[in-house]
Order: C-alpha cells, then sequence, then structure tokens
C-alpha cells in the first residue's frame, strides 16, 4: 500500500471517528449545539451541556440525558433549562441542583417551530405525536453524526407535560430504528414526568381536586365538571379538535370558579387581576405556545415569561451565534395551532407497547400540587393500562421515599415500571423538589 493511499486512509478514518469537540457557550462548563434538518425545511436547535462532574476522566463515562419540554410549544433550552434543570437560572445565577453535575444533558426545541428550531415554511410543523417522534429520532441521527461518541454512551430520555406524550412515543420509535439497524443507540429509560398521556383523566380530575382540597364549593365544581363532561363528549366522538377547544373552555371556567388557582402549583400565591385580563393572558398564553404553562400566575413585579425571552433573544441567541432571521419562541404558536387535532388524543396504547415490547425502564413521576396534570387523573390511566404487568403492578407494595430523613414521595414498581408521587412539587418536579427528582434519577439511570 503506498504512503498516499495509507495517509488517504488514515484522513477518512480520522473524519469519521473524531468528534466535535466542547466549546464555551453561555454559562459555565462547556457545551456544544447545533441544527439538524430533520425534513426538508424542518431545522431542529439542540443545546448540549456536557456533564461538570469531577470524579470523570472523560465525559462519555456518564450517560447522556435528553430533556423535552411541553406545551407543545414551550422551549427546552429555555424553560428546562433555566427553569428548572440546567446550570443557570432564570437570573443567571448558578443552581445548586442542577443535572449537569452528574449528567450530560442534550436540551431539544421539539417539535420544530419551538424555541430556537424553526420551518421554512407552515407545511413543515408536525400535526401528530407520530411525526413529533420520527422528527426526534431522525434529530438524534443527526445528533450522533455530529458527537458520533455518544452512540455508546447510555441514553435516557426525560420530559414533562406533553413533553411526556412525546416522549414515549419517541422511546418506542427509537427503540425500532435500533433494531432495524438504522440508528446506533443505546437507549435505556423514559421518564414520563407530570405527563400529558391520558388528556382526558386530566380533565376529569380537576372539579374533584379542586373541590377537595377547597378551592372550589358544590355549585363551582358542579359548573366545572359540566365543561369537564363536555369535553369528555368530545373525545369519545373522537372531535379532536372540539375537545381540545373545550379542554380550552373548561380552564376558563376554573379560572373564574377559583379567581384564578395557580394550574402549576395550586400552593402558589394568587395574584387578583379582572377577570377579563386572566382570560386574556390564558388566550395570548395559548397563542404563543404556553397551553401548559404558567398562565395564571401574576407577578407584578417580575413577569417570568418577558425575562426568559429577553434572555434567550439577546445574550443566548449571541452566545451561541443563532441566525440573525431566528427568533426565540417566535413560531410557538403556530406550533400547538398544527396540534390542535392531536392534543387531546391519549398516548396510552403507545406507552403499553413501549413497556410489553422493549426493554426501556419507564418512570412515572408526578407532583402531588400540579393542578393541570393532577396526580388523580395520571393514577387513573395507570391503573388502566393495558400491558402484561398491570396486576403485578397494582400488587405491588408503595412504600416511601426518604431522603435525608424527610419523607420526599412514594413509589411502586413493577418489572420495567415504576411510579413516583412527589410530595411539595407542582408541575415542575425537578425545580419544586430537587431531591426527590434526585432519587428518580438515581433509580432510573443508575449512580
Amino acid at each position: 500500500m503506498s504512503r498516499l493511499v495509507i495517509l488517504a486512509f488514515a484522513v477518512a478514518l480520522a473524519a469519521v471517528t473524531i468528534s466535535a469537540a466542547p466549546q464555551a457557550g453561555f454559562g459555565p462548563g462547556d457545551q456544544d449545539w447545533g441544527y439538524v434538518t430533520v425534513r426538508p425545511g424542518a431545522h431542529m436547535f439542540w443545546w448540549l451541556y456536557y456533564t461538570t462532574n469531577p470524579n470523570v476522566v472523560s465525559y462519555t463515562e456518564r450517560p447522556l440525558v435528553i430533556w423535552l419540554q411541553g406545551g407543545p410549544g414551550a422551549s427546552s433550552t429555555g424553560y428546562g433549562n433555566f427553569e428548572e434543570l440546567g446550570p443557570l437560572d432564570l437570573f443567571e445565577q448558578e443552581r445548586n441542583h442542577t443535572w449537569v453535575r452528574n449528567y450530560n444533558v442534550l436540551f431539544v426545541d421539539n417539535p420544530v417551530g419551538t424555541g430556537f428550531s424553526y420551518v421554512d415554511t407552515n407545511s413543515a410543523l408536525t400535526t401528530t405525536n407520530k411525526e413529533i417522534a420520527l422528527d426526534l429520532v431522525d434529530m438524534l441521527r443527526g445528533f450522533y453524526k455530529h458527537s458520533p461518541e455518544f452512540e455508546n454512551v447510555p441514553l435516557h430520555i426525560f420530559s414533562e407535560s406533553y413533553g411526556g406524550k412525546m416522549a414515549a412515543e419517541f422511546a418506542y420509535e427509537l427503540d425500532k430504528a435500533i433494531k432495524a439497524g438504522t440508528i446506533k443507540c443505546d437507549l435505556r429509560s423514559a421518564g414520563l414526568g407530570n405527563s400529558w398521556i391520558s388528556p382526558i383523566d386530566s380533565v376529569l380530575s380537576w372539579a374533584p381536586f379542586l373541590l377537595q382540597t377547597g378551592y372550589v364549593d358544590v355549585d363551582g365544581y358542579n359548573k366545572i365538571t359540566v365543561a369537564a363532561l363536555d369535553t369528555k363528549k368530545a373525545v369519545d366522538d373522537e372531535k379532536w379538535t372540539q375537545a381540545t377547544d373545550l379542554w380550552g373552555y373548561t380552564e376558563v371556567v376554573i379560572m373564574r370558579e377559583t379567581d384564578g388557582v395557580d394550574f402549576y402549583n395550586i400552593l402558589k400565591k394568587i395574584y387578583q387581576p379582572s377577570v377579563a385580563r386572566r382570560i386574556a393572558s390564558y388566550r395570548k398564553g395559548r397563542m404563543h405556545g404556553g397551553a401548559l404553562r404558567d398562565l395564571t400566575n401574576f407577578d407584578e413585579e417580575i413577569n417570568r415569561d418577558r425575562v426568559l425571552s429577553e434572555l434567550m433573544n439577546s445574550k443566548v441567541k449571541q452566545a451561541l451565534r443563532i441566525p440573525s432571521n431566528v427568533t426565540w419562541g417566535g413560531q410557538s404558536g403556530r406550533v400547538f395551532s398544527f396540534l390542535e387535532g392531536d392534543f387531546m388524543k391519549p398516548c396510552t396504547e403507545v406507552l403499553a407497547k413501549l413497556l410489553d415490547e422493549t426493554d426501556v425502564k419507564v418512570a412515572v413521576f408526578t407532583g402531588q400540587l400540579d393542578l393541570i396534570v393532577a396526580t388523580p387523573g395520571t393514577v387513573e390511566w395507570i391503573n388502566r393500562l393495558d400491558w402484561s404487568g398491570h396486576d403485578g403492578y397494582l400488587k405491588a407494595k408503595r412504600t416511601s421515599i426518604v431522603v435525608n430523613k424527610y419523607i420526599e414521595g412514594y413509589q411502586r414498581k413493577n418489572k420495567n415500571f415504576a411510579v413516583y408521587w412527589a410530595n411539595r412539587a407542582g408541575h415542575m418536579v425537578p425545580a419544586d423538589n430537587p431531591a426527590f427528582m434526585d432519587y428518580v434519577l438515581h433509580q432510573t439511570i443508575g449512580s
């Protein structure tokens, strides 16, 4: 073999095996980021934080955790990163319970059109959960092409709210792709936090939950129940867009009857604007992808969504060199509107297949103070879930989770399925109860 051929072979081998080098991004630690064109005209943005764990020689010794936000249309790189589990909080202060200390964390702005992700035309937006899942598989293919050293690193998909619905189908489609040999990936688990798996069960739980916690009386309970049952009829009749509209109307009834209870943590203080302002804010939130975000918490001193938007569209955008024509959150409203016909559809059948047809561990966790995806509704669909481990799960002993002598929650497990109840936590469990969340991560991912 000539020297020229040997040199060409070495160059080709290096092109395949050398990964992208970590770089300085926004905030502490090594980072990387980029776009994957998952379909013509559909560009998905990802932002990776390499672990800062001091006890490893190489970051590849630690697992890779993907975080998917809800909405649909809420940004992982924004909300999940700066308000829940990234290295910096919303006000650019270092967070003492960041996941990056133990894991490599990959925030993905998903579906396309969310956050810094964008589409060239509306026709490239997704309309079903399966389309979202397939886009995520393609995103991961592009990510591994950029950083092939992660192909052999254990992968764990964690999520929140509508992100849980996306994560369940993503994990299922990813497992199929792995078995088909179209992607190399070491998928281990899916964590579904306060997840929109069976939407109608959540809606039906609202009236009794509010009555039992004292936010409404019997009259308010009856009004909410009427709206919830109208929503259920639309679901039963498979009138999905109408069901989404009635879901929204039921939330408006709740706001009127409670004077604005916080949908994401019922113990938050309530600022009382006019009813008209509450409803106007709610509708504006839906138009901008905030469907399962904090739409009823009015803080006159700090508008957190405004602070986050300004941060993402100034310092972060500049540091990450985002294209000038891309505005963080600029297409989020369209993301939600294109999924209105899929929003109220359940994902229980896919989740049952994930449990029965794969070795993927599934961890469901739920905050006791959440209203939007209230624990009673979550327990309802879990108890009906049609999978091989159903009876064994119901017979399994429910035990407490004790961290530093405090009961942080409860758990029940069977086979590859575990359910965790979080004490003192609402919709955003990682932010509300970090000790509980660390326990769930340890149980699901390992040390």
